[in-house]
């Protein structure tokens, strides 16, 4: 058997010796150039979650602000972000055409949990990270079997539990009625409100599960004719928004509890009538920018100045905005401790080493800190409630019990 011998370009025999000389260059991955770095995200920029989709448009907007200032390091940011109008097999086929086309080095930020489950395998088994999750699902607390993903926000489970308590000191012994949204954003919040009120979780009288597109006037009747006298929405933007103005046409002024994912003044608040609005009660890690007490603040007023320059379509009163904002500027972080060494392997080990770090515009108090086996991020918030005009907070930061100790560890 002969032996065939293939003869080397000089250029690389020279590499070699190199290499052999000063240890193995940095090997970047087809996602990351001397002048760029190209990152995925998965956003319903169509759909009935399309109120969702100014959470990637003010990212977008950040990466070119950040752009503008020179990138991170050196490099340019090149935010790739496609629609799935919230339909996970869209998700998946975008993500892998992100990851094998556009050859993206990271997703970051894409919303929701279903899309989320329909890619975090092919991503992890890809190695590829999938940062900072728009989901408050616990799903992405696993560092064992899924060490390359990574949510951001407070879990919808721990929500629920503050809300259980709020209304356990608030409101005793009162009656509760919940709406409900049938799927698995619904069902974790719902879970966690049911587990803060314990043995007292007789009190919710009545409660109903509804999709993410569907009219709902004969639910909030039904509902209304409970006699609940708390009514908790746990459901997307828009059908909050027709909720509320449904209670106040039947004349019907329970104590309203609205999640966070929903507590936008734009999205909800505006199209249910802010006179209808006023007392609602949600919880918030992040300022109202229009709150007056943040005018002065200089981080309020850095966002409303890159409102105005890189998202002048934006709704400055849109929570979903400043929650984009926020997670960019975490990603940023991230991306500015790797210095030059951008590999999959390093962003993760700088993901989960933040210390004490505080997003500009994070409520004071409220920080990130991640560790190896510590894939929660925030896990504090603030219950926050609407006076007509702006989100005021009442009480303390709340840590909650739920958080920290969910996944495995």
């Amino acid at each position: 058997m002969k032996t065939r011998i293939k003869w080397l370009p000089a250029a690389f025999i020279a590499a070699l010796f190199l290499t052999s000389i000063w240890g193995a260059p940095i090997v970047r991955a087809a996602g990351v150039t001397d002048t760029e770095i190209r990152i995925g995200n998965i956003m319903p920029y169509t759909g009935p979650l399309a109120a969702f989709a100014s959470i990637g448009r003010a990212e977008a907007a950040y990466f070119d602000m950040i752009n503008e200032r020179g990138g991170i390091n050196g490099r340019k940011v090149r935010f790739i972000s496609r629609d799935d109008s919230s339909n996970p097999k869209t998700a998946a086929e975008h993500t892998r055409d992100l990851v094998e086309q556009e050859r993206v080095h990271l997703m970051f930020g894409s919303f929701g949990t279903p899309s989320n489950l329909a890619t975090r395998s092919y991503l992890n088994e890809q190695s590829i990270p999938q940062l900072f999750v728009a989901s408050g699902d616990e799903e992405w607390a696993h560092p064992k079997r899924f060490p390359w993903t990574m949510g951001w926000q407070p879990t919808f489970r721990s929500e629920g539990q503050i809300y259980a308590n709020y209304i356990q000191a608030a409101y005793p012994s009162r009656k509760i009625a919940v709406l409900w949204q049938n799927d698995q954003f619904g069902r974790d919040l719902f879970r966690g409100l049911q587990e803060g009120l314990g043995i007292t979780a007789n009190m919710i009288v009545a409660d109903i599960a509804i999709e993410a597109d569907m009219s709902i006037d004969a639910q909030v009747d039904i509902l209304k004719n409970s006699g609940a006298e708390v009514l908790v929405l746990n459901c997307a933007p828009p059908i909050s928004a027709r909720a509320i103005r449904r209670a106040a046409e039947l004349g019907w002024h329970p104590v309203l509890v609205l999640v966070n994912a929903a507590a936008s003044i734009a999205n909800a608040l505006r199209p249910a009538g802010l006179q209808n609005s006023v007392g609602v009660i949600s919880t918030s890690f992040l300022k109202d920018a229009s709150d007056t007490t943040w005018k002065d603040d200089p981080a309020i007023r850095e966002w409303l100045a890159f409102m105005d320059k890189y998202y002048p379509d934006g709704d400055k009163e849109d929570g979903n905005a400043i929650f984009g904002y926020a997670a960019a500027e975490t990603l940023a972080r991230v991306l500015t401790q790797c210095g030059d060494d951008l590999s999959r392997e390093n962003i993760m080990r700088q993901a989960t080493s933040l210390r004490n770090y505080q997003s500009t515009v994070a409520f004071p108090g409220i920080t990130i800190n991640t560790g190896p086996t510590d894939f929660h991020p925030i896990e504090q918030m603030r219950l926050v409630q609407f006076d007509g005009n702006a989100w005021q907070p009442i009480g303390d930061v709340i840590e909650s019990a739920f958080l920290g100790v969910q996944g495995d560890k």
